[in-house]
């Protein structure tokens, strides 16, 4: 993220203070729905050995993804290939 001048800085404090962000009930909130969004991407977890970690970290590093995107596309590319 880019740094701001004193003037952003001001605006976005300014902003905030004058308009908190308000949780709403039952999940409706920002937080809540930004937990159940990130809950609904990882829908499970696998365990690989330490290379194959580092590739995926490397890999993704690489391509300024996430590991979970990288493996995304391996699959992706291995389907359309079979098909």
């Amino acid at each position: 993220m880019p740094d701001l001048t004193e003037e952003e800085y001001d605006a976005l404090d300014e902003k905030w203070t004058k308009n908190p962000p308000k949780p709403g009930p039952n999940g409706t909130g920002f937080f809540a729905q930004r937990k159940a969004a990130l809950a609904a991407q990882s829908a499970c977890s696998i365990t690989v050995d330490s290379f194959t970690a580092d590739y995926l970290l490397a890999k993704a590093e690489a391509a300024h993804k996430t590991p979970a995107d990288i493996i995304s596309d391996m699959v992706q590319e291995q389907m359309a290939v079979a098909l």
